[in-house]
């Protein structure tokens, strides 16, 4: 079975036919994917900008984090349940879609950035102090920011270009 074959067969299951079909389904989607998006991201770029120096500069970067990582996590997890859910009822448009192929390259790098500050840059988060932290920090909020707003300038393409 080919991918194209396996998007097909997930448009046409119940839960594909229940966002394209009915009459709530695909707005209250949308409207869901759309506060988990600004809640998520929004409160990432708190962060960011903490690292870079722009936001609460007096304040230690594991307490921005302690404050920012339960709601930031709880938007990710419905951004991203309610985006499989839309992707189960698009899937083939998706499939052929550059946009939501630039969106999931850029998920992927966010991640990798996401990983990469925990597992190695916040092991010096001890010694910051002030408003400019070290180099990888900062390079870390940075690079945060850029696919952040690639994901979303990608995904509101992907609405104009889907359908």
């Amino acid at each position: 079975m080919t991918f194209l074959e396996i998007c097909q067969w997930l448009e046409s299951s119940r839960l594909g036919e229940m966002v394209t079909l009915s009459q709530w389904g695909f707005p209250i989607l949308v409207t869901t994917h759309l506060l988990g998006l600004g809640v998520s991201v929004g409160t990432i770029m708190w962060m960011d900008f903490r690292l870079l120096g722009w936001f609460l500069p007096s304040v230690p970067v594991p307490e921005v984090y302690r404050r920012v990582a339960p709601l930031a996590l709880t938007g990710f997890a419905v951004m991203f349940l309610s985006g499989i859910v839309l992707f189960v009822g698009y899937a083939t448009s998706a499939y052929g879609n550059t946009f939501f192929r630039i969106k999931l390259a850029a998920l992927l790098v966010a991640g990798v950035n996401a990983a990469a500050y925990h597992l190695f840059t916040e092991r010096q988060v001890a010694t910051w102090t002030g408003r400019r932290l070290p180099w990888p920090a900062r390079a870390a909020g940075l690079v945060s920011i850029g696919v952040w707003t690639t994901v979303v300038l990608a995904g509101r393409m992907m609405s104009y270009t889907m359908f």
